[in-house]
């Protein structure tokens, strides 16, 4: 009997992940194209080297709420394949994962490599052909319901079954192969940057971390909270990267050029901090208001904020204005920064965007367009915040359509 040709359009994650389990058929032959000469480069860099594999969150009812769009469509997927079957799937290969304090998950190892090992062994134990430097420029459905893919060069490949892995584009035009076969594309931007504040002097204090912040943009319903880490650009860090993949398409359509407004203390009110002043008033009185801070900030940020306040070095807490004890307390609550630009990481490229969710079968991942048609991971309109869940996510439909294959 002739084996069923399956073809995976792209060496990443998702790739892999598809490729892999549909080769654990033994009726089945797989071949992965990639278009570069690198595999699984998103893999080696992901949480510093180390692979941030997926997130301990194991109720899908909040691990969906992790996703600003896909919400509604991966409560299906992730019914079919969680967190546990990913925990589980590795653990079966001899990759144990550990869970850190935020819910992140890696490898024992600390080592994405571990990961990268993993998917090799596992595509040449089961035979997966891997081409490098393919870039599939046509897909042509045959009569027979197969297909004929044309790559740049003048090659071309046969199969019965298609899976599309490719990853998101920051292009539109990207896309055009697909919108060929009938697709329609929900037009991609970034998902995951960083807030640029060219020139604002918060920038000096580079490599402060605040653990607990919220952070809001002006003029829409935008807010989120966690840490946020000071860079020499601007800002980035959880919170921020949470309000970037929320607020993906709002600040596109702004240019990048908003209003940030950071409350570096998310659990008082304007009225616990005045109280705190005057506690400190009484019981400090004699102490330097700039190397007394009465919360939990670091060293340089206080300091920032009291000389934004215009507090001199030498002011003690008895003699704090109450002009200046507003202002500090305001800048508290509402700090207030000007956005203009992000800063993205390209190996780390997530976008919002891509085939869109109506003309796919979750269920299957097949196309409901094309038959024989799969695609996984994050070609389509689906992506998460930091954390591990876009890689969830890769995995999820992933699975669901190599099973359906077999």
């Amino acid at each position: 009997m002739n084996k069923k040709n399956v073809i995976v359009i792209g060496g990443g994650a998702a790739g892999f992940f598809a490729a892999i389990n549909c080769s654990q058929s033994p009726d089945i032959k797989v071949t992965i194209l990639e278009k570069s000469s690198k595999l699984l480069s998103k893999v080696r860099v992901s949480g510093g080297g180390r692979c941030n594999v997926t997130h301990a969150c194991f109720d899908n009812v909040n691990l969906i709420k992790n996703y600003p769009r896909g919400e509604k469509e991966l409560r299906s997927a992730f019914s079919r394949f969680s967190t546990s079957d990913t925990i589980n799937w590795f653990k079966q290969r001899g990759v144990e994962l550990k869970t850190e304090t935020d819910g992140r998950m890696f490898p024992l190892t600390d080592s994405s490599e571990t990961i990268i090992n993993c998917f090799l062994r596992e595509t040449e134990k089961n035979n997966v052909s891997i081409k490098l430097n393919v870039s599939v420029e046509e897909i042509i459905k045959n009569e027979n319901d197969t297909f004929t893919l044309k790559a740049d060069g003048g090659g071309t490949f046969e199969c019965d079954k298609l899976i599309i892995a490719t990853g998101g584009n920051s292009k539109t035009e990207a896309y055009n192969w697909l919108v060929k076969l009938g697709h329609s594309i929900s037009k991609p931007v970034p998902s995951l940057f960083t807030f640029n504040m060219p020139g604002n002097d918060i920038t000096k204090l580079m490599g402060v971390a605040v653990p607990h912040t919220k952070v809001r943009v002006t003029g829409t319903k935008l807010e989120t909270e966690g840490p946020i880490m000071i860079t020499h650009w601007g800002m980035s860090g959880p919170a921020i990267l949470k309000a970037s993949a929320w607020g993906a398409r709002i600040l596109s359509d702004t240019n990048y050029k908003f209003t940030a407004l950071i409350s570096w203390l998310p659990m008082h009110t304007e009225e616990k901090i005045k109280i705190e002043f005057n506690n400190q008033r009484e019981e400090n009185s004699s102490k330097m208001i700039l190397s007394n801070c009465p919360f939990d900030l670091p060293k340089r940020l206080w300091e920032h904020l009291v000389q934004k306040a215009n507090i001199s070095d030498t002011v003690r807490w008895a003699d704090l204005p109450k002009k200046n004890a507003n202002l500090l307390s305001h800048f508290l609550m509402n700090d207030e920064y000007k956005v203009d630009g992000k800063t993205t990481f390209k190996e780390e490229f997530v976008t919002c965007g891509g085939i869109s969710l109506k003309e796919i079968d979750f269920g299957t991942m097949q196309s409901k367009i094309v038959p024989a048609l799969y695609f996984s991971g994050e070609i389509i309109d689906v992506d998460g915040v930091t954390g591990g869940f876009n890689f969830q996510n890769a995995w999820s439909t992933s699975w669901i359509a190599a099973k359906n294959i077999i």
